[in-house]
């Protein structure tokens, strides 16, 4: 049996440092800032661009709730960090059994939900328990290995797997972990009742949502009063807003407007890790595609670099695993970029003038489908662009399989999984990797997990399954006053709990 143990916090001291979930209080320590000591009446305005259609995160997904409602709002029994490990929340501690079968977790004291009532595992078991047994409800499928979930006593949880699941603590750190009140009446789509460092105090849909700090929180208090997320989807009025001063943190920088914030000289610009992949997605089983020298042959085409340079933020990815996952391995010695070669690939496989159609989310703009379509050109590729909106995509890639090439940045952690499965819009089918993947999730050692996940990555990479044009990157302004503000992962979840602003001066 192995054990993790509570673990101490570290004290954030600049924005650009990333901030260590602490097991004990369930955040960082607020740290004094550059230009003064933290005020802890202070308003943190924070400039968000993807609003939630409701707040029901049991029932909605989407990275709009995730982002700002788990370890703010709502907590699980774990967590994770920017770097996407998973640490200790509302457990102090767990054990995981030799068999990797049984999971064992003791909650911290002293938690309340923000209505006041207490905490006890029996909230734990009904929340895992509804989630086992309601389709509807966020994560329901990743409890499938779940045999039972127990409580022994009011601050012990006990969960039984039928067969390892190397995913499933991971599993527990997205919404199908958060802990809920047992029989509560909440409607969750416009209130709540976590048991977070904040609370929602008001909604102004279309505009913004406001936090307050919850004053009976079981851990560490927050370190600011409120927090005001600004939601502007138009990136130019952002830019807008932060240099006139309405947001103290601005996400989602266009890289292409960065500029405009560093000259002000009123922000530091942070360049965070996440693992959004952009995959270019090869339709596998449809011809061409299903030619292994064609799909060599696109990928050769394509000057990663000089991509990434047009975008303004990435960095070069080889393989279906980012660096924040386990299994990352770099895989930049199974493709380069390489025309002529590309060209020789085209002739044997009798394609010397090939068309295709690359179909696009419209929100996704251009500047990819200018430089694939340039590219692929210079080694007589002819490169259609349909740019449809979102549910036509959908319904055409997603579900019909509909399509020669698409562009879509998948952000989810730990979807490895999508290449293993042949009904995926993928249609990519090896029964190598299915084997490998499936014997990752059922390996009990971490470590063996992640080997056999580069293996079937390499696999993967070297089948040229699809294309990844680059790991993505979030820009991120942060004003001088501000500290403690995340860096890493930040498109996926915010913990606001250690962020502080300076007192005026």
């Amino acid at each position: 049996m192995f054990r993790r143990s509570r673990r101490v916090a570290l004290i954030s001291a600049l924005a650009a440092t990333a901030v260590i979930l602490s097991a004990c209080s369930g955040a960082p320590e607020p740290a004094a800032t550059a230009t003064g000591e933290p005020d802890p009446d202070a308003t943190l305005h924070v400039g968000l661009v993807l609003e939630p259609t409701n707040l029901d995160i049991r029932r909605t997904s989407g990275a709009a709730l995730e982002q700002i409602l788990i370890d703010n709002i709502y907590e699980g029994l774990v967590s994770r960090s920017q770097d996407n490990e998973i640490v200790e929340r509302l457990a102090s501690d767990y054990s995981v059994s030799d068999d990797g079968l049984t999971y064992s977790f003791t909650l911290n004291d002293g938690i309340l939900f923000h209505d006041g009532t207490p905490l006890t595992s029996a909230d734990v078991v009904a929340s895992y328990e509804a989630v086992r047994a309601d389709e509807t409800l966020q994560g329901h499928a990743e409890f499938a290995s779940v045999a039972s979930i127990t409580a022994p006593d009011d601050t012990t949880v006990e969960i039984a797997l039928s067969a390892p699941d190397q995913n499933f603590l991971f599993a527990l750190t997205g919404p199908a972990g958060l802990v809920f009140k047992t029989g509560d009446t909440t409607d969750l789509k416009t209130a709540e009742n976590g048991t977070g460092p904040f609370t929602l105090t008001r909604w102004n849909k279309g505009s913004s949502i406001t936090f307050a700090r919850n004053d009976a929180y079981w851990g560490e208090p927050a370190g600011v009063a409120e927090v005001e997320f600004q939601y502007i989807p138009d990136f130019t009025a952002g830019v807008n807003a932060a240099i006139a001063g309405d947001v103290d943190v601005l996400t989602a920088v266009d890289p292409n407007l960065a500029s405009q914030l560093e000259d002000t000289g009123d922000f530091t610009l942070t360049t965070g890790r996440t693992t959004d992949k952009a995959t270019l997605a090869f339709n596998n089983a449809k011809a061409p595609l299903d030619d292994v020298r064609v799909r060599e042959a696109l990928r050769s085409a394509i000057d990663h670099e000089a991509l990434i340079e047009a975008v303004g933020a990435g960095t070069p990815l080889s393989g279906p695993i980012p660096e924040l996952d386990p299994g990352y391995e770099d895989l930049s010695d199974v493709i380069s970029y390489d025309p002529d070669r590309a060209k020789e690939l085209l002739a044997e496989a009798g394609q010397e003038d090939l068309e295709l159609t690359l179909t696009i989310p419209s929100f996704y703009g251009t500047t990819v489908p200018k430089v694939l379509i340039s590219d692929f050109a210079e080694v007589g590729v002819t490169l259609d662009v349909d740019s449809v909106e979102f549910p036509a995509w959908l319904e055409d890639v997603y579900t019909n399989h509909d399509y020669d090439l698409s562009f879509v940045l998948h952000v989810e952690p730990r979807d490895f999984g999508n290449f293993a499965n042949p009904d995926y819009y993928f249609g990519y089918d090896n029964a190598e990797v299915q084997a490998l993947y499936a014997q990752a999730e059922a390996a009990v050692d971490p470590e063996e997990s992640a080997e056999l996940l580069a293996q079937a990555a390499r696999i993967v990479s070297e089948d040229h399954a699809a294309d990844w044009l680059y790991n993505g990157q979030t820009i991120t302004a942060v004003s001088p006053i501000v500290s403690g503000f995340p860096e890493d992962s930040i498109n996926s979840r915010i913990d606001l709990a250690g962020v502080t602003v300076a007192a005026a001066s």
